[in-house]
């Protein structure tokens, strides 16, 4: 027979204090998880790694994590290998969220540096322990580095990283202004305050200084544009740094800035929140399609997506809103006569049958409910009993066809003599209104991906 080869994915995360203090690089990791899998026979389905994130970060955090656990509900993989267990995980109830999938989907874990087994109690006691040794571990380290940074901000210290743009840090770690490029951002400000654009003040620095070996990028540009550090603020503390504007002036810039939103985006989203995702169910979210056409000019619409797809890796529909509008405008009257006909119909229904009594559906509970007292029916026959009675019970109480014809007396208001006239007339804001008083959801099939139906707000 046969023997069945193991397919294995190899996952390798590193954050930036270990890669220094002890060289476990990504690329000595995946070198030796590789030879390990080789040497067993074993399958390389694929690599995730992880780089310059610790295991605390949550799940959703570690991009490369959830790749891998959504292949392992696929079903694609058959054994995970890690080098250590906190390369693996440092966050106890994050493991056994993970441990629940892998177990579900007949999917093993093994560190090839270490030695642990999640098939006996003693071995699942054990890397227990250790989860909570390096998540105590972890918390430790990061009190510490905050109790350090909250030192140094306190002495008005630069912290790590290179300065910004304009910016040296001196012997003492103070941030001074750079001698070498502080005429260039005095130039960047007394340009925008004689424009006040932005764009105008990034082509003219871009093009004046285009070659020169200190130049700033259009980000540094646009960046000392919206960053308070200039105004010699930074980390909520005033006077921490040097700086080149005051105050007043960095509050006036993002004051223009809030003012000039391009236009589309401060038009709201007619339908967000009322779209369904085929694939997971969730809500989709708006966002601004921008395409440059033939002519060399832009055009911007508003498109749908399901914002899951990119944690969850589906391929979810992607649909615009003009398509949407366009099929409600020529749908509703059609769905609102078909909803209000099959009320009258189960109407007419209603009548034809006799009349319910009220008390002798409650007398069949009270029995019922003596009956499971006493012992002479079992759980599951008392409840699949009491759930049909309660609901009979319900329907003659609170009949469905008048509670639906009652609520559909505000939709069918709305949607009176010249409603179609009224709505080409409203402005983005009231034509949102007016969806979001008829609408609760809006449905995309699975397949074609176009638009499937709707529901109406009752």
């Amino acid at each position: 027979m046969k023997e069945r080869i193991i397919r294995c994915a190899i996952y390798d995360r590193v954050s930036t204090d270990i890669q220094v203090k002890e060289g476990l690089s990504l690329e000595a990791q995946r070198q030796a998880l590789t030879d390990y899998a080789i040497s067993h026979g074993y399958k390389i389905i694929g690599y995730y790694a992880d780089e310059g994130i610790t295991a605390r970060k949550k799940m959703q955090n570690r991009k490369e994590l959830v790749r891998l656990l959504h292949d392992v509900k696929s079903d694609k993989i058959d054994l995970i290998l890690v080098t250590k267990l906190d390369r693996w995980f440092r966050n106890v109830k994050d493991y056994h969220n993970t441990q629940a999938i892998l177990e579900a989907h007949n999917c093993n874990w093994k560190t090839i540096f270490e030695e642990y087994d999640t098939s006996t109690s003693n071995g699942r006691f054990a890397i227990n322990i250790m989860l909570s040794v390096n998540e105590n571990e972890c918390d430790r380290d990061s009190d510490r580095i905050k109790t350090v940074f909250e030192y140094k901000k306190a002495r008005k210290e630069h912290l790590n990283g290179r300065p910004g743009y304009g910016y040296i840090a001196n012997k003492d770690k103070m941030l001074i202004k750079d001698p070498a490029t502080q005429h260039i951002v005095e130039e960047i400000f007394r340009r925008y305050f004689s424009t006040y654009s932005k764009k105008d003040t990034v082509n003219y620095i871009l093009s004046k200084y285009a070659g020169e070996p200190n130049a700033p990028t259009m980000y540094q540009v646009n960046r000392m544009l919206t960053c308070e550090t200039y105004a010699g603020r930074k980390y909520g503390i005033d006077n921490y740094c040097e700086p080149y504007i005051t105050w007043e002036q960095y509050k006036k810039i993002v004051d223009i800035s809030d003012a000039k939103i391009i236009p589309h985006q401060t038009e709201p989203f007619l339908f967000s929140s009322m779209i369904k995702c085929p694939i997971c169910g969730k809500n989709m979210s708006g966002f601004v399609k921008r395409q440059k056409l033939k002519d060399g000019s832009m055009s911007e619409y508003k498109r749908y997506r399901c914002g899951a797809k990119f944690t969850e890796y589906h391929n979810g529909a992607c649909i615009s809103e003009s398509v949407i509008e366009i099929y409600l405008l020529e749908n509703i009257m059609g769905e609102l006569d078909r909803e209000l006909l099959q009320i009258k119909s189960k109407e007419k229904d209603l009548k034809k049958r006799p009349a319910a009594n009220p008390a002798k559906i409650q007398d069949e509970i009270n029995r019922l409910n003596i009956m499971y007292q006493k012992g002479r029916i079992n759980d599951e026959y008392y409840d699949s009993q009491y759930s049909k009675l309660k609901k009979k019970l319900a329907d003659v109480q609170q009949p469905q066809n008048i509670a639906s014809l009652e609520a559909f007396k505000p939709i069918i208001q709305t949607l009176d003599e010249g409603w179609r006239e009224m709505y080409d007339k409203l402005d983005i804001k009231h034509k949102k209104a007016f969806w979001k008083g008829l609408i609760k959801a809006i449905y995309i099939d699975k397949k074609s991906r176009k638009i499937c139906g709707f529901k109406f707000i009752l």
